[in-house]
């Protein structure tokens, strides 16, 4: 409704995981740095957290945009809070397999033999499991810590992302065995008031912006009551822009922050 009053072409503010309007900010770019890290030298695992909101799932997005379809294989996994021996077929599914067998030692097998066709094929392995704090099934951490011990003498034959809130650390602090395996620890923090001011900026201008919309102050504003929480943000500055439509102003200022924090 409001793309083209501000001579946008698109929404910039949408809650979706889209890698096109991935702000590549320092602090980000480090932690996607190191994810590929983990990948490329078969480390075997590592663990993301950060606030609700905060953009881990973008960010699992562009982590798996970078990797070479011919040199890896992906399954991503969005919804992991079900039985362990549901959770191996989804893992099954989600690595392009056809399971004929919901029996937990089959589905054992079957993943092995593919993390191990892979390997001979010179393709890594890469399983990314989102939200996984909201894992019930406390066997289910027993099922992937024996994932991990598929290996070669000289190289692990799968690499494991899990993704979640801070709560997640926790988790893992209750099952060692699994939390040794998976040796990096990053955690997304909340935008500074510059980087959101920058991060705001960018998803303008990735939505076609070719002009100063948010005022300085506006920017300050938006910091300041979102927290530097993405998720947030984009909640608060989508209102401001179509607040500012509707009262036909010429751009986002403080009063139009206030009139959309109402809203919220």
């Amino acid at each position: 409704m409001y793309e083209a009053y501000w001579g946008l072409s698109a929404p910039p503010f949408q809650n979706v995981p889209d890698p096109k309007f991935f702000c590549p900010l320092p602090a980000c770019q480090e932690i996607l740095d190191k994810l590929l890290y983990v990948v490329q030298y078969g480390k075997g695992g590592a663990l993301l957290t950060g606030e609700v909101g905060c953009g881990k799932s973008t960010l699992s997005r562009v982590f798996l945009l970078q990797l070479d379809e011919e040199r890896f294989d992906i399954g991503l996994v969005i919804n992991p809070a079900m039985p362990a021996e549901e959770l191996l077929h989804e893992m099954a599914v989600q690595l392009g397999l056809s399971p004929v067998s919901s029996q937990r030692s089959a589905l054992f097998r079957m993943l092995n033999d593919h993390f191990l066709e892979n390997a001979r094929a010179g393709k890594t392995t890469v399983l990314i499991i989102d939200e996984a704090h909201t894992i019930k099934d406390e066997a289910v951490f027993e099922d992937l810590r024996m994932l991990l011990n598929f290996q070669f003498n000289d190289r692990q034959l799968l690499t494991l992302v899990l993704l979640g809130p801070a709560e997640l650390r926790e988790v893992m602090n209750r099952h060692g065995s699994l939390a040794q395996r998976l040796p990096i620890r990053l955690n997304l923090s909340p935008l500074t008031e510059d980087e959101t001011a920058a991060y705001v900026q960018f998803r303008l201008e990735k939505a076609g912006a070719t002009r100063p919309i948010v005022t300085a102050e506006a920017l300050r504003a938006i910091a300041r009551e979102t927290g530097g929480i993405p998720r947030k943000i984009n909640n608060l500055c989508d209102l401001c822009l179509f607040e500012g439509w509707r009262k036909q102003a010429k751009a986002v200022d403080t009063a139009l922050v206030k009139l959309a924090l109402g809203s919220l």
